[in-house]
């Protein structure tokens, strides 16, 4: 069967490409990120110091993506701060303050974040984290970064209710098309076709 060549079903053939090629566009790829993977959100072990910063460099992050922080809530909590307030572990005056123990931060900027634990000296035992946007992780996680107060993201918000499922860490995130939008591309092609 072939595809009649009337003007209105080439405008109807038009119209169902450009939805298709609108909706995967549109499709976000994001993921949730747990910091620390195995090693959750703590003070890092002594055999490991390092494990946010090479947790960061073993990550490609981007607007849209999450960072799930978890940690007893008893004991710690997590603070975003400014690159000034990273390098120098003050824990004073941060711009948003997580502490239910399991605390999601959605990144909704293309601008380096900068997290530190909001226990008293734990920033200065090397729990503290540094994401780059647009590249891989940090450079060194006791290093205070050139771009001053101005790189600190708008705060996003702590999730409250209960356990959150983890996707596996990927680089490339599986594209998913909407079933509602096959479906209604299958009828498009279907009126064609008769």
């Amino acid at each position: 069967m072939a595809i009649p060549k009337s003007p209105k079903h080439h405008f109807w053939c038009t119209v169902v490409i450009f939805l298709l090629s609108i909706q995967t566009k549109l499709v976000k790829c994001s993921s949730i990120y747990k910091v620390g993977d195995l090693d959750g959100w703590g003070i890092p072990p002594a055999s490991n110091p390092q494990v946010y910063t090479k947790w960061s460099k073993n990550h490609k992050f981007k607007i849209g993506d999450s960072l799930f922080f978890l940690y007893p809530p008893s004991q710690d909590s997590v603070i975003q701060v400014t690159a000034e307030s990273y390098g120098s572990c003050n824990i004073k005056d941060p711009i948003l303050y997580m502490n239910n123990g399991n605390s999601l931060f959605n990144i909704t900027k293309g601008s380096d974040l900068y997290f530190t634990s909001g226990a008293v000296g734990n920033c200065e035992k090397a729990q503290k984290l540094h994401i780059s946007l647009g590249g891989n992780g940090s450079s060194a996680a006791d290093s205070p970064p050139a771009d001053g107060p101005a790189a600190a993201s708008a705060p996003s918000y702590p999730t409250v209710f209960g356990s959150i499922p983890v996707q596996a860490s990927s680089d490339s995130p599986v594209l998913e098309i909407p079933i509602f939008l096959s479906a209604v591309a299958g009828f498009f092609i279907s009126l064609f076709v008769m």
